[in-house]
């Protein structure tokens, strides 16, 4: 098979390190500079991506585009791709509920593929290789898996049902951030009463409790910009399965204490906690 033309929506720290992994095997990958941050073109020249003016010549010259963006405005973005009757392989990979992504798919006309996919892990770079599962006809996922080959990212195909990669997505998501939420308030309320030393010691003891690491709280201030909407989207998943979706709510909500530490590399543990008592 010829090398694929590639589009990616858009190139964020996962989309662009996702989309140098994807022009291993591709004839070029676009992005769209239209609207874009000074910060997503500079991710997307070291990626080594090629910008182009618009949204229509992206999809006018893409053989199989990628949808990487914050949940919330997933939706609109496959509107838009979709109103431009784009008839290749479009990979709906953001963190998304199944029923989202199954009312996606019957946005497209019949002569698109949608393929469902969910990215497990950290962004492919400095060794790291997330786990990309995809879900859908294998028309589509035979290319993406063809796409990733040899490089950072892994891709699992979960079946022919497009909703099977968003849901396993949303329910490691479900556990993995919820959990860190968690540390951050233990470790808030324990030094509030001058014992978060203490709380941390008695963690440790066990080998498999995030609360034994707090350091990892700051960093989660840091997403939480991404993390809450995410986990909105897990407690959605929840309700529809007719599950009490109101501890992921309460994340959320939580994450959203920590809107204005976005990407904040610099952020101490410390200042995430008073950030949290403090909003």
């Amino acid at each position: 098979m010829d090398q694929p033309t590639v589009g990616i929506l858009h190139p964020g720290s996962m989309g662009a390190a996702v989309a140098a992994c994807a022009a291993t095997n591709a004839a070029a990958v676009l992005w769209c500079e239209a609207g874009r941050s000074a910060a997503s073109a500079e991710r997307a020249a070291e990626a080594g991506l090629t910008p182009v003016d618009t949204l229509a010549e992206l999809l006018d010259r893409s053989d199989i585009v990628i949808s990487l963006c914050p949940p919330a405005v997933a939706e609109d973005l496959a509107r838009d791709v979709a109103g431009h009757r784009f008839a290749g392989v479009f990979v709906e990979a953001n963190a998304i509920n199944p029923e989202r992504v199954q009312r996606i798919a019957g946005l497209f006309a019949p002569g698109a593929t949608i393929v469902d996919g969910g990215v497990v892990g950290s962004p492919p770079v400095r060794g790291k290789t997330p786990i990309l599962y995809l879900s859908g006809p294998a028309a589509g996922t035979d290319r993406i898996k063809a796409l990733f080959a040899g490089t950072a990212v892994q891709t699992t195909v979960l079946g022919a049902e497009v909703g099977k990669a968003s849901a396993l997505k949303l329910s490691y998501a479900a556990f993995q951030k919820t959990s860190r939420v968690l540390v951050a308030l233990a470790v808030g309320m324990a030094r509030e009463h001058g014992v978060d030393h203490e709380l941390i010691e008695v963690a440790s003891r066990r080998t498999d409790s995030y609360l034994a690491e707090p350091e990892y709280v700051a960093k989660t201030a840091a997403r939480a910009w991404r993390w809450g909407p995410e986990l909105e989207e897990a407690a959605d998943a929840l309700a529809a399965a007719g599950l009490p979706p109101e501890m992921l709510r309460a994340a959320a909500s939580t994450l959203a204490r920590w809107d204005d530490a976005k990407n904040d590399g610099e952020l101490t543990l410390t200042d995430a906690l008073d950030r949290l008592a403090q909003p």
